[in-house]
């Protein structure tokens, strides 16, 4: 059943339990139940803590009586107080024990025997019984999400430390974005994705396969010798929300980046702007497109001396990649089109990324490289002063601009 269903049905529940006896509650379980089929019983078993037994009583209850309006005056009610005990209360020291399990560092107990594995309730379940503590796995997670635990993943917030100009770099970029767009001027973001390992290798994620027939791959992910990685370097228009997708097979140099450009200028980029003089290009601050790399500035004016256009570049400030507007309105996409399916071939990987779409109508098109790209490339000083490079006013390091040498 649906998270959401069941957290649902456990704010109803929590905000009417105050006011329910013990027959209201079960049959206001069973009823729930009930409206939400299949399912149902393990779902608000779930969300309030009431055991399948119980809501399968109060179902047969429902049943027998729905035609009846009026409350039968003949079924008991507990007295107030009647019934068994919360486990909390039977065993006092329950919670704490639970909590130091599930929380040991702040809890003040760094040597938990949990501390290095998986808490989940089955395994919490244990460790209390171990500790005489007898209490099973669904009231263990009853008990956490009353003491306000939930399942949660890791998030990626750390940025570590900031530098002084990054908001100011943040507003640059977007200024000079904007003011292209404004112009009907070609802007780009650009970026190398997560290389890939090329075969039958599981890929994350699900996809809908005949019931007990998964798809078979590999038990181990080592790199088929003929097939290699593919390394999926992309070119994401901001102005028509399209992108481009080099797939290299070889390595992830400078000189592969501009190419990619250079590929996507002429598959789709003059035709989207043909009177473009300038093309504006937003980057990380690392990797083959780095700022500080001098084969990267090289590359580029080859780049431009070949299209012809004169070329803005301006860096993200390090350690903010997940800002570059093609991480989120293209690679995204890219990992959920191809989600739970193996990543069999080179041809397989361009034909995924390039049936990419969005309803707010992204479009892609891709193609694989097969070109060799040299690595370890030293540029000397003499070579890079030949290059038509002018530094912004404003972080000459991350913003500069390469003009044509013809």
């Amino acid at each position: 059943m649906d998270a959401a269903v069941v957290e649902s049905v456990r704010r109803k529940f929590t905000a009417l339990r105050p006011v329910l006896n013990e027959r209201a509650r079960r049959h206001w379980a069973a009823t729930e139940a009930l409206e939400l089929g299949w399912g149902g019983i393990s779902a608000v078993a779930e969300a309030t803590g009431l055991s399948r037994v119980t809501i399968t009583s109060g179902i047969e209850e429902v049943k027998t009586r729905q035609e009846s309006l009026e409350e039968p005056s003949n079924v008991r009610i507990r007295r107030p107080g009647g019934g068994r005990k919360r486990l909390t209360e039977t065993d006092p020291k329950l919670k704490k024990a639970l909590e130091s399990l599930i929380d040991p560092v702040t809890r003040g107990d760094p040597m938990s025997p949990l501390r290095w594995t998986i808490k989940s309730t089955y395994r919490l379940s244990e460790e209390l019984h171990r500790q005489k503590h007898a209490v099973g796995p669904r009231t263990v997670a009853f008990l956490l999400r009353e003491a306000g635990y939930s399942l949660q993943a890791n998030r990626k917030t750390r940025e570590g430390k900031q530098h002084p100009d990054r908001n100011a770099q943040f507003e640059y970029i977007n200024s000079q974005v904007q003011l292209f767009q404004k112009r009907r001027k070609p802007a780009i973001s650009v970026d190398t994705k997560k290389k890939e390992l090329v075969g039958d290798f599981a890929n994350g994620g699900r996809e809908w396969q005949p019931q007990g027939q998964p798809e078979e791959v590999r038990v181990h992910d080592f790199k088929d010798k003929e097939l290699g990685k593919a390394i999926p370097y992309g070119v994401y228009d901001m102005l028509h929300n399209e992108g481009w997708v080099n797939v290299g097979i070889d390595h992830d140099t400078a000189r592969f980046a501009t190419r990619s450009i250079h590929r996507w200028w002429e598959e789709m980029g003059s035709e989207r702007f043909p009177r473009a003089r300038h093309l504006l290009v937003t980057a990380d601050g690392g990797g083959s497109n780095s700022h500080r790399s001098r084969l990267w500035k090289i590359a580029l004016q080859e780049l431009a001396d070949e299209i012809g256009l004169t070329l803005s570049v301006c860096h993200f400030p390090p350690g903010t990649s997940k800002w570059n507007k093609i991480e989120h309105r293209l690679f995204s996409y890219i990992t959920q089109n191809w989600r739970g399916k193996p990543l069999v071939s080179r041809q397989a990987i361009v034909e995924l990324i390039g049936s990419t779409t969005t309803r707010q109508g992204l479009t892609v098109r891709a193609a694989l490289d097969t070109s060799t790209y040299e690595t370890g490339i030293k540029v000397s000083d003499a070579e890079l002063a030949k290059v038509k490079l002018t530094r912004h006013e404003f972080h000459g390091d991350w913003n500069y601009t390469i003009k044509p040498r013809k």
